[in-house]
């Protein structure tokens, strides 16, 4: 960008950040690095999940799954996966917002079933398809290991 215009890319990065994007004068920033939430993104199907974004370091998502991943889809980030901080963020949210939520998808994670049925106890929760079918497999796996372990043996 800075040879096709004659910029210094660094310095119109630096002037987009501090000037245009009023990212210094953002509500959240004071906390961003910890956690960020987006309660107008809320609706009544969300999904909890952990993911490691960078160098191990794991957050827990909340997301508007009737948004399929477009705008306005992330509803918190939050830096771990601790109960007791992801809970005490997520009861940020308004009571009715929370109360709103009809369905929540998660994994088969202790934690994360406690923070869905704290945060968010008016919605039915569901195992996320994934995790369903990789436990399917699974058991079906070790079912044929075994049958083949028994003709063998005899």
């Amino acid at each position: 960008m800075g040879t096709l215009f004659g910029i210094d890319g660094d310095l119109f990065e630096r002037q987009y950040r501090n000037h245009l994007s009023g990212y210094l004068k953002w509500s959240q920033l004071p906390h961003a690095e910890e956690w960020i939430l987006f309660e107008k993104n809320i609706g009544a199907y969300v999904g909890i999940d952990e993911v490691c974004l960078s160098r191990g370091e794991l957050y827990t998502i909340l997301i508007n799954k009737e948004k399929r991943g477009a705008a306005g889809s992330i509803i918190a980030i939050i830096k771990g996966t601790d109960v007791k901080t992801v809970i005490s963020i997520l009861l940020k949210l308004s009571r009715r917002k929370r109360f709103q939520v009809r369905e929540i998808t998660l994994d088969m994670a202790p934690n994360m079933e406690q923070i869905a049925r704290i945060c968010f106890p008016a919605a039915r929760r569901v195992t996320d398809r994934f995790h369903v079918q990789k436990l399917a497999y699974e058991a079906v796996q070790d079912m044929r290991v075994k049958t083949r372990a028994l003709k063998e043996f005899q």
